[in-house]
């Protein structure tokens, strides 16, 4: 939450508090199944590569598919936590993120959901907010790695057991 890292722009939130506003905001509105929400959060002409691949092009097409997603069954919900949050730019910041998902109904994380989540948030023409720019969601396979995928597992359980939807410290 250095707000040096943005010295001509004093207006500017800490990139660090706003970039994980923005994020925990975000898997909110996907566990509220809040297909509108989610897609405000990304600037207009936003790109997104989901876990399975697939591509989404701006905030409009983001809200259509995710609405269509969302219409016709439940999703898992999102836990994650933070591990960096840096300025890339007076203007852009990068945040990487673990998360895993629990399935609908579901008390636990399913360890085979787990993945990487990178977002790149760019600041508007005013320079008070921030706008996800690009999205990227990667399955966490690890393969030949069982205990990296295993320790990740555990992170995320202590996140969700605390009751946390992110968790924005080590």
């Amino acid at each position: 939450m250095d707000s040096a890292l943005y010295p001509h722009h004093s207006h500017m939130p800490a990139p660090d508090a706003a970039a994980v506003a923005i994020y925990t905001a975000l898997l909110e509105a996907w566990n509220r199944q809040d297909a509108r929400a989610f897609a405000a959060l990304f600037a207009a002409d936003a790109d997104v590569t989901g876990f399975d691949g697939s591509q989404m092009k701006g905030s409009a097409d983001i809200a259509a598919q995710l609405g269509e997603i969302f219409a016709h069954h439940r999703t898992a919900t999102y836990v994650a936590k933070v591990r960096e949050v840096r300025a890339l730019a007076p203007t852009v910041t990068l945040l990487r993120a673990i998360v895993g998902m629990i399935p609908p109904g579901g008390a636990a994380l399913n360890p085979a959901t787990n993945a990487i989540q990178c977002l790149v948030l760019i600041a508007d023409a005013d320079q008070s907010t921030l706008r996800i720019a690009h999205f990227q969601n990667t399955p966490a396979a690890f393969h030949g790695r069982p205990e990296l995928h295993d320790a990740m597992t555990a992170e995320l359980s202590k996140v969700h057991e605390a009751g946390h939807v992110v968790l924005a410290h080590p």
